[in-house]
């Protein structure tokens, strides 16, 4: 439970430490010097990069220690707090074209994992040899895993699992599978993950779709069929399922939250540094009501959406209440995907003809930022989340 002792003053949220400082800067070093410079190329040859900038960013990422986020130092990561896994987030969002998702990376599911599947899946994972991808979507059942159809069946001594699951991020160069899977047992379904290597057996490509954004990865359709695993391919315990998601979603909307965040304060330099060179009509154009307003009112978007993720992160780290956390985190993802849809709209019309062009940077926002508004749960479910937290806990809780 959050109490008076473990909450963070107001005035502490956005305090930063000397330690947070440098690693925010070290951050936007690496994102500004290495990452930045290959977004272009990426767009321009449909989120390829060649093997040497892939090269640079794996071995740069991991000498300034900046990958592997909020795993432990033991494992590969970093060890970091929630405020400063946001702070990195955010300077990554920056970039376009998800050129850090070439940085080593694992979900954070792998590190409750068995010492043999920390050894199997996590360790190579965030030492850049290999990628996890997390299949949980289906057809019919998207941002309420309760529609899950997937199942895994008891044979002999271990189990036979059939389903297909949609949108499976990474799912085109994955070694290992996480898989949300209704364990029957006694006839009565419990929600469990299962690992499972890619080249199982069984294991089908049905479909890997083009999407809106140019990013190095698909989101295939994958299909199981009558997959064989055995017990040592479920991680967090037989109907441990439910609990391992939800954790998972919160740190994944609190990171979509930070990525926002950082994307709209790229846009927004860029875009006001524009606006104050151009000229029409004898006036630089940030002097038009016109330009100036939506920018301001982006700042203050993205000002109110940092205090909020930023407060969220260090409740985290507090060791408040997870439910508390899983509402907290639905509204940073809503408030700041909606406010960040919002300013690449804004930021394409000020640069006019220019921010209808690819190599600008406000169009390829303008068209990223869009699915954050509906991976990892639609603003319509976070609506729903907010809604049964104020119902559940009180307004109070939820909103201080």
């Amino acid at each position: 439970m959050t109490t008076a002792a473990n909450s963070p003053a107001p005035a502490d949220v956005l305090s930063l430490s000397e330690s947070e400082l440098e690693l925010q800067a070290r951050a936007r070093k690496f994102a500004d010097e290495i990452l930045q410079p290959l977004e272009v190329e990426a767009e321009m040859n449909g989120g390829h990069l060649p093997a040497d900038a892939l090269k640079t960013i794996k071995e740069e990422s991991l000498k300034r220690k900046l990958s592997g986020g909020l795993h432990a130092a033991e494992h590969g990561g970093n060890s970091w707090t929630h405020v400063e896994w946001f702070l990195v987030e955010e300077q990554l969002g920056r970039i376009t074209n998800a050129v850090s998702w070439h940085m080593p990376t694992a979900y954070n599911v792998l590190a409750h994992g068995s010492p043999a599947q920390i050894e199997k899946y996590l360790l190579p994972g965030l030492r850049g040899e290999t990628h996890d991808a997390y299949a949980v979507t289906e057809e019919h059942a998207g941002s309420d895993p309760s529609g899950i159809t997937t199942t895994a069946v008891k044979d002999g001594e271990g189990w036979t699992i059939n389903g297909e699951k949609w949108f499976v991020t990474y799912g085109d160069v994955a070694a290992v599978f996480i898989v949300m899977a209704n364990a029957i047992v006694d006839g009565e379904p419990q929600g469990t993950l299962f690992l499972i290597d890619a080249d199982t057996d069984g294991i089908e490509v049905v479909d890997n779709p083009p999407f809106t954004h140019t990013y190095p990865h698909g989101h295939p359709t994958i299909r199981f069929n009558d997959v064989k695993v055995g017990d040592d391919a479920i991680i967090g315990g037989l109907g441990g399922g439910d609990k391992l998601q939800q954790d998972w979603f919160s740190e994944e909307r609190l990171g979509i939250a930070a990525r926002c965040g950082g994307a709209m304060t790229r846009l927004l330099e860029e875009t006001t540094a524009w606006a104050i060179e151009r000229e029409q009509g004898g006036s630089r154009i940030i002097d038009y009501q016109g330009v100036s307003f939506p920018l301001a009112d982006s700042a203050a978007d993205v000002a109110a959406g940092r205090l909020l993720g930023l407060y969220t992160a260090r409740l985290a780290d507090a060791g408040a209440d997870p439910k508390l956390i899983h509402a907290k985190s639905s509204m940073a993802k809503l408030f700041m995907s909606e406010a960040a849809n919002r300013c690449a709209d804004r930021c394409l019309q000020i640069f006019g003809g220019r921010g209808y062009m690819r190599s600008n940077v406000a169009e390829r926002f303008w068209r990223e930022l869009r699915v954050d508004r509906i991976w990892e749960g639609t603003s319509e479910i976070q609506r729903l989340i907010i809604a049964r937290s104020l119902e559940r806990r009180g307004v109070e809780r939820v909103i201080n």
